[in-house]
């Protein structure tokens, strides 16, 4: 089966045009229908027990902490399932129409503190750009060749290291990446952008100040927290694992395939039924970066009805746990490696 060279996917939207359509676009179609039904329920069985539980855990800690931290497990997981709404939201995907789109996705911005337009431009750099050697650094995870490892001074190896232990990317990443970024006023930046973020962070710390009015700070603190840390934690892990392991797609623009970067740097993360409920379907990457439309309540009918999907690489929840131990991009070998892998093929 062939595959379609595309120079540049677009910002937004589908990756090719009506008049130009690459060879997945038209088995896809089908699936690229919002269905109101479908996304109304996922949207209550997201937002709405996690408010929820956020009020249980605010009331079980009169109680116990250690039961209001057990609720945060739940809590943490609709957290994420909320971020995938939005996420949805964004790629246009969720809903029929543009507006409603756009009005679910900045309500479910504020529970996840991100401002939906500016989230939106930088994702689709991402999307654009996956598994692109020559163009990294666009919504992604910092990721090294082992070349330009090596060329680094040491306190550049130093630095690159601890950005990529996971103590660093699991409990201080969610901090930075939803509390602390996304506050940041990016004044030279499209006109946009900037109203997004000043009209979030406006709106978030509206919200926060509610909150803490009805609850006090430390009870805040003490539900809010750990909500961050284990929800931001499995988002930074999930989106990781889809383009960090070890047979994934890396090489230069010129050679650069939208359809392979989507089919063979994209994984298939097979989870167990609870945690791909929770995950929003959001395993099944490479149908996601193949058809970014699709949204997340289709992606499991698209996988099991297209034989040539069935082809990415699929890994399983061990294998992504164990993949945080990959770091650096050797070209050489096309594959990812780990500090000691590639410290052995240098003495070589």
């Amino acid at each position: 089966m062939g595959t379609a060279t595309l120079e540049r996917a677009p910002t937004e939207g589908t990756p090719t045009s009506r008049s130009s359509k690459a060879w997945w676009v038209e088995p896809l179609e089908p699936y690229a229908r919002a269905d109101v039904r479908r996304a109304v329920w996922c949207l209550a069985t997201s937002v709405v027990p996690y408010v929820a539980l956020w009020v249980a855990m605010y009331y079980l800690l009169r109680v116990s902490y250690a039961l209001a931290l057990v609720v945060a497990l739940p809590a943490s997981g609709f957290l994420v399932r909320t971020f995938i709404v939005f996420h949805d939201c964004g790629h246009g995907s969720f809903l029929p129409t543009k507006r409603a789109n756009r009005l679910v996705g900045i309500f479910t911005g504020l529970f996840i503190y991100s401002p939906y337009f500016a989230w939106n431009h930088e994702h689709a750099g991402h999307h654009a750009t996956s598994g692109d050697l020559d163009r990294r650094g666009l919504g992604d995870v910092d990721t090294w060749t082992v070349a330009e490892y090596r060329s680094k001074s040491r306190l550049g190896q130093l630095g690159y290291r601890l950005l990529r232990s996971p103590f660093v990317m699991l409990t201080l990443g969610p901090l930075w990446a939803l509390v602390l970024e996304p506050r940041k006023l990016p004044f030279r930046g499209r006109r946009r952008v900037f109203r997004s973020h000043l009209y979030t962070n406006l709106a978030v710390t509206v919200m926060i100040a509610a909150v803490i009015w009805a609850v006090g700070w430390r009870a805040f603190l003490e539900v809010q927290l750990p909500l961050v840390v284990l929800a931001g934690g499995a988002g930074v892990w999930l989106f990781y694992v889809q383009h960090q392991f070890e047979d994934a797609y890396w090489t230069r623009s010129g050679e650069w395939s939208y359809a392979d970067a989507a089919l063979k740097g994209s994984s298939y993360l097979r989870l167990p039924k609870a945690l791909q409920f929770f995950s929003g379907n959001i395993g099944l990457h490479h149908v996601h970066h193949l058809n970014p439309r699709i949204p997340n309540y289709n992606l499991q009918r698209a996988h099991d009805e297209n034989p040539f999907l069935q082809t990415a690489p699929t890994i399983s929840l061990w294998q992504g746990v164990r993949s945080l131990n990959l770091k650096l991009i050797d070209e050489q070998s096309g594959s990812m490696v780990s500090f000691a892998q590639a410290r052995r093929s240098c003495r070589r």
